[in-house]
């Protein structure tokens, strides 16, 4: 089980990246993305879903969320 419950039932994921200098981070995003939505963990009932990625588009693989549409909203911070 990679979901942990928390305050107020707040459901968190962490799913880290490879070794600094070795594969890309933003594979990991997307991978990891790929993961939730196969497992199921994206469900109706939820109210929110937020991610919190690197800014940088070293590979690209930070923007998947914003590419594939999985994004109804976007916050720059």
């Amino acid at each position: 089980d990679v979901m942990k419950t928390g305050y107020r039932n707040i459901r968190c994921v962490e799913s880290g990246g490879p070794e600094p200098g070795v594969g890309c981070a933003g594979r990991g995003v997307i991978t990891s993305i790929n993961f939730l939505e196969e497992e199921g963990a994206y469900e109706e009932t939820l109210d929110y879903v937020s991610y919190d990625v690197l800014g940088d588009v070293v590979c690209g693989g930070f923007a998947m969320p914003i590419r594939e549409n999985k994004a109804q909203e976007i916050y720059i911070v």
